[in-house]
């Protein structure tokens, strides 16, 4: 049973309520965004302005018919790194608009051969728990955001499940932003608001994308030997992500606007990424958890989320100010929104059946979760593979390899 929409993906609310929708998702993506940049060493605010080019390019190319964002991936992180120490920056740009490629590939393998493959691939027995492992992997982060400061975290949250629960109109479609705020005015009481930040950035700057500063991506074999290959494990992980927002928002999004749609979105938003400056994108769990939460499906809403982060890359002091929200105030919102994308997952599971007495399946299913939240990194030619990615990968195997019972072997459910 599908979520009560307040909005549909095709619906447009009033500007006066689209403004503070489109800005809690540009609070739930921010810190992640710019956290990749800042970790690769690339700049945070050419970051940002990719992804809110990336999100208009990929919902042009899905038709407006996806919700989603697309963020910083954290899946490049290690390869990056790796890239521009050999290859200096300008060469790991070039691996990141490979990557993009790739993306590109898979959009012409799928346009000509159709989605039976994947489904078979990809049944619900291992598409569930995947869901799950996204956001269950994800939960030490927010635990660890949330440690330094259990008190805010708390009220936080608090805001959040009480404007979602108890709330009544408007207040009840913008619980995360209301936490934020909420959290945010309560960190400054506390002391945990560092505004040093705020009043050394500059109020108007352009972002130093590539094709302003000249420092061009450089091709070299060996960057885009290190980076591209990455692109295959972050598109197991967005076809997990399409499957959550397919489930949340009640359609069948893997057929419509279809998978190979997503993908070429998704790896021209990363291509155009690199060319500028910036690092790789891919759909957003955080921004997920928000369409669970809300039940605001709209696509302008996330379009205008891009459109403000776009803004933001230009308004140094207002991204600053942003940067200045303390990690609880984080943590308290990423436990909720993170639990909804594993939530999700279960009701995937449970709503296709998927019987767990069946030796195969509850085998498959418990090697995922151990794999994915235990984060297993599997290093295969000097490539690193870590988490979802892995476990969605042997995940597939098992199923692919391991026989099926047949129904009067398996003992019925007690």
């Amino acid at each position: 049973m599908a979520f009560t929409r307040i909005y549909d993906i095709e619906q447009t609310p009033p500007l006066s309520k689209a403004i503070p929708l489109s800005f809690q998702h540009v609070f739930a993506m921010f810190g992640a965004t710019i956290l990749v940049p800042l970790l690769t060493g690339f700049d945070p605010s050419v970051t940002l302005f990719a992804s809110g080019l990336g999100t208009l390019i990929f919902h042009l190319v899905t038709q407006g018919k996806v919700p989603a964002y697309l963020g910083s991936s954290f899946a490049f992180i290690a390869p990056i790194i790796a890239a521009s120490k050999a290859y200096g920056p300008q060469g790991a740009l070039t691996g990141m608009m490979a990557a993009g490629i790739v993306y590109a590939l898979f959009f012409i393998i799928i346009a000509l051969a159709g989605l039976k493959w994947i489904e078979r691939v990809l049944p619900t027995v291992v598409v569930g728990p995947v869901v799950m492992i996204i956001g269950l992997s994800l939960t030490p982060v927010a635990i660890q955001q949330a440690q330094k400061g259990l008190l805010t975290a708390f009220v936080t949250a608090g805001i959040v499940v009480v404007a979602s629960v108890f709330g009544r109109g408007f207040v009840k479609i913008i619980p995360i932003l209301l936490g934020t705020v909420g959290g945010y005015l309560f960190a400054i009481s506390q002391g945990q608001v560092n505004f040093a930040a705020i009043n050394k950035a500059a109020w108007l700057a352009l972002p130093q994308l590539s094709v302003v500063t000249g420092n061009m991506p450089v091709f070299t074999w060996g960057a885009v030997s290190l980076i591209a290959p990455i692109a295959i494990a972050a598109i197991v992980e967005d076809v997990g992500h399409l499957l959550v927002i397919g489930d949340t928002v009640d359609r069948d999004l893997m057929h419509k606007p279809g998978l190979h749609k997503v993908l070429l979105g998704n790896g021209i938003a990363t291509f155009v990424a690199g060319f500028l400056g910036g690092v790789p994108e891919t759909t957003y769990g955080e921004n997920i958890g928000v369409l669970a939460i809300t039940r605001v499906f709209s696509a302008r809403v996330i379009q205008g989320a891009a459109v403000i982060a776009i803004l933001l890359s230009f308004v140094q002091k207002f991204g600053a100010a942003i940067q200045t929200i303390p990690e609880p105030v984080l943590g308290g919102i990423t436990i909720i929104l993170y639990g909804m994308i594993a939530s999700v997952g279960l009701r995937n599971l449970v709503e296709a059946k998927v019987n767990l007495s069946n030796n195969r399946n509850l085998i498959i299913v418990s090697i995922i979760f151990t794999l994915g939240v235990g984060g297993i990194v599997l290093n295969f030619g000097g490539y690193s593979f870590a988490g979802v990615g892995p476990a969605a990968v042997i995940g597939i195997l098992l199923n692919l390899f391991l026989p099926k019972e047949k129904e009067q072997d398996v003992p019925a459910s007690q």
